[in-house]
């Protein structure tokens, strides 16, 4: 059976439960000695970071000088940091250096800041770092001028040349290969040394090298578009006509090189160049300061003789002027005839010569340079191997003006054209001596053998009388000659006798022959004096054998 449920409690008239606010308790006298303490920690946390600034890393080739803890990191020559550890890159192939950096270099650690160790280093005729000699190596830098932070970097390999603001400007300069440039390498304007090279590389077609030079204030004001670069490394000597020429820029360039400028006194002055503007460096003067070539012309001259001498880069000249190249030398074999020759390409440049045909005539009276060449050619212009040096035995191609040469047209439908050519001046000689070999074996040298062979005989035979007759004159003349000369001897004597009987008879001192020999002595004197001016006379004057005494004469 269920238990009866119960009534509900009326519960009406108890009273409503109402919330009661917690009861707030005062901060202990306690907890105020710890609050301090850690208000005084973070203070002094934030403080050391800010004193000590940020630690960066620096990337380098070798550790060669660095030590940690010792090593600074100094601008303009003060310390910045401190090297506080040296470790290997994970792939072993580079170091890296962790600096603890000073406060006051926040802002200096910019993304194209630079690094570098300070060693003693030799470079573009400058000693620079002697003083890590006693103090050892230390990190150089050089603030970038970026906005945008950074705390790794990657060091140079060499200081930089120029640092600081250093007022002037950056160029470029383009050449074939380095020869003795290197960093520091110096500049020099009419031989006073105005900037260095700063850096160079090879491009990367692998065929040019670029280099970057600096140009201090104000000597960077002198560098303008038409300017010219050139090396200047060691001594130039060069022979001429009035003697030999020996050109230098100064010592140093003579020891280590260096690269001179000039702007050629032609045209308009230009403004100066902007910064960073390209130049192609020169390998001398001569070939910085050459007028433009122009377009060049691609022709071909076939020769049939050796060219032994002749290398690429000869010199093509006319009339003793240069205005080419030798480009390529080939060999060429017939295939019929089995002959060879040897084709030779030059690259000319037709303005250069045109500019030296046609000085002092009017600039506006050019003809086309096909109708030039037609014209020589028909005058006799031809090519020759010619020998430019005796001692090396070069040679180089002369084009020049042969009157005799068979006459020829050009075929300008060929690519390229072939120029007519002459044989060089050795192979001339031999053909002329062939020449006279082939005349001297026309000659009938046996009949002139035999003949001469005859004239000998008859010489020998007169040769033979005359000897006969010598001798016959010798044996048959020579007594009566003998008897002449004794019967001579006796006449002599029988005048004599009769002169000292005159002279007793009539040659005394008051004898009247002796006064007719006086009178005859004078007009022998006389007559003497006549023949004198007689032969004088004549010795001026010997036509007037023939001719007579002219009028006049005296």
């Amino acid at each position: 059976m269920s238990e009866p449920v119960p009534e509900p409690t009326d519960l009406s008239g108890l009273p409503e439960a109402t919330c009661m606010p917690r009861k707030q308790r005062r901060l202990s006298v306690v907890w105020i000695i710890p609050l301090v303490a850690a208000v005084l920690g973070g203070w002094v946390a934030v403080q050391k970071m800010l004193s000590e600034g940020p630690t960066i890393t620096i990337s380098f080739h070798n550790a060669e000088g660095l030590e940690e803890g010792k090593t600074k990191v100094r601008y303009n020559g003060v310390d910045v940091g401190t090297v506080t550890a040296i470790t290997l890159s994970p792939d072993r192939k580079r170091v890296i250096a962790t600096a603890a950096m000073a406060a006051e270099s926040r802002d200096m650690l910019v993304e194209d800041t630079q690094f570098w160790i300070v060693r003693p280093r030799i470079s573009g005729g400058t000693v620079s770092g002697l003083g890590t000699l006693l103090s050892g190596s230390y990190i150089g830098m050089e603030v970038g001028q970026s906005k945008e932070k950074q705390h790794a970097f990657r060091a140079l390999a060499a200081p930089p040349v120029v640092t600081g603001d250093v007022p002037g400007r950056f160029f470029i300069l383009r050449a074939d290969n380095l020869s003795s440039l290197d960093y520091g390498t110096p500049l020099f304007f009419r031989r006073i040394q105005v900037g260095q090279v700063v850096a160079y590389q090879l491009d990367q077609d692998g065929r040019t090298i670029t280099a970057n030079i600096f140009i201090h204030a104000p000597y960077d004001q002198y560098v303008s578009p038409a300017t010219r670069f050139w090396q200047v490394s060691g001594i130039d000597v060069s022979l001429a006509a009035n003697g030999i020429n020996i050109h230098t820029e100064s010592l140093v360039s003579v020891l280590i090189g260096g690269i001179a400028f000039e702007t050629p006194e032609i045209g308009p002055p230009l403004p100066p160049a902007e910064p960073n503007t390209a130049f192609t460096l020169f390998e001398n003067r001569g070939q910085a300061m050459k007028p433009p070539e122009g377009a060049p012309r691609t022709f071909v001259l076939i020769f049939k003789q050796s060219v032994r001498g002749l290398v690429v880069g000869a010199p093509v000249e006319f009339s003793g002027i240069h205005f080419g190249e030798v480009v390529s030398i080939g060999l060429n074999l017939h295939p019929q005839t089995y002959d060879i020759a040897v084709p030779i390409t030059i690259r000319i440049y037709p303005d250069m010569l045109f500019e030296k045909l046609t000085q002092g005539n009017s600039p506006t009276v050019r003809p086309d340079s096909q109708q030039i060449v037609d014209k020589f050619v028909e005058l006799g212009f031809r090519g020759q191997l010619r020998t430019g040096n005796l001692i090396t035995g070069a040679l180089y191609i002369a084009f020049d003006i042969f009157p005799d040469a068979p006459q020829v047209k050009v075929d300008w439908s060929q690519q390229p054209v072939v120029l007519p050519t002459v044989p060089g001046e050795l192979q001339e000689i031999e053909q002329s001596l062939m020449r006279i070999v082939r005349k001297l074996d026309q000659l009938p040298l046996e009949a002139i053998a035999g003949d001469l062979r005859k004239t000998l005989a008859t010489l020998d035979q007169s040769l033979k009388d005359v000897g006969g007759l010598a001798r016959r004159v010798t044996t048959e003349v020579a007594p009566e000659a003998k008897n002449a000369l004794a019967e001579a001897r006796r006449t002599l004597e029988a005048a004599e006798r009769a002169l000292s009987s005159a002279d007793k008879a009539y040659l005394g001192q008051n004898a009247p022959v002796q006064q007719e020999f006086r009178d005859a002595l004078q007009e022998l004197t006389r007559a003497a004096r006549s023949l004198r001016v007689l032969a004088d006379y004549l010795d001026r004057h010997p036509e007037s054998l023939l001719r007579g005494k002219q009028a006049g004469a005296p």
